[in-house]
């Protein structure tokens, strides 16, 4: 099954009854040349889909961590278009994991939304969301993913009204992804008694999977949710793991003998400690109850 569709569906039957991990990462973040190979060690660590932040120059919905995620990116030069040639250069080594482009609506509209959805599966792009496009509004931007297999992905939030789930739920495919706190990415303290009850609203009116996210930083806070989403959804605190790694780095810095040793360093140390923490998460997710 190499189809965007059949990738989701693939997924979430492998992992019927087990909760499906979804790791975010900012492309071109820690670099250009390491974002293709951080996607395969995450999926080495056991992730089911990566989504693949879009930098962008005012993200509303971002919280500090993956703004100066998408900073550094922006800084060496990470367009849409760079995106989509990373997700193409993942893809050539893995036809099974599904690949999620999250971002902003601008990029797409500067690119134009035929052209970004034609160019999306191109490179093989299974879901796109993005934040500002409203359920409600996304009509003819959902037909062109639509016509090329690709899902369209929808944010769900603790404000949502029941109208607002269920236009999401004509419209949406892949999976939904439930914003477990109110505010911008990596803030506040999870309430999970509060996410299980969102959650079970959401699936009256929703068939598919729910992902949630924000405001999971650890295997324990994992762990808990393990019961109540069909997957879960880390960003923030993977960033700051390869914030950290790089940092870690900076030492050997002074012995490198180039530029090119010297990012080569911090690339793999920070693909390295990634794929470490994450699979933490992993074994967290594979010993909660069924």
């Amino acid at each position: 099954m190499n189809s965007p569709i059949d990738r989701f569906q693939a997924v979430f039957a492998m992992r019927a009854g087990r909760t499906a991990l979804i790791p975010y990462i900012t492309a071109g973040d820690p670099s250009v040349a390491a974002t293709p190979q951080l996607m395969h060690a995450l999926v080495e660590a056991g992730a089911d889909v990566v989504e693949l932040g879009v930098p962008f120059s005012d993200p509303m919905a971002d919280g500090p961590v993956i703004q100066r995620a998408g900073d550094r990116a922006i800084a060496r030069g990470v367009g849409l278009r760079q995106v989509l040639e990373m997700v193409a250069e993942f893809r050539r080594d893995d036809a099974r994991t599904p690949v999620v482009l999250m971002g902003y609506a601008n990029p797409i509209e500067r690119m134009g939304q035929l052209e970004f959805a034609a160019a999306a599966q191109q490179a093989g792009v299974d879901g796109v969301l993005v934040v500002d496009y409203p359920p409600e509004e996304i009509g003819d931007f959902a037909t062109a993913l639509a016509d090329v297999g690709i899902a369209p992905i929808f944010l769900l939030a603790p404000t949502s009204s029941e109208e607002r789930i269920r236009n999401v739920a004509r419209v949406a495919r892949g999976y939904v992804y439930y914003v477990s706190l109110k505010g911008v990415t990596g803030a506040g303290h999870l309430d999970c008694d509060d996410v299980a009850r969102h959650v079970a609203q959401i699936r009256r009116h929703v068939s598919l999977p729910v992902g949630v996210g924000f405001g999971i930083r650890d295997a324990q806070s994992a762990r808990r949710l393990a019961g109540v989403a069909d997957a879960v959804v880390i960003g923030s605190k993977l960033i700051e793991t390869i914030e950290a790694a790089v940092a870690a780095a900076a030492p050997a810095h002074q012995a490198a003998q180039s530029a090119q040793a010297l990012n080569e360093y911090s690339d793999a140390a920070a693909i390295t400690a990634a794929k470490v923490w994450l699979a933490g998460i992993r074994h967290a997710l594979d010993q909660a109850p069924g």
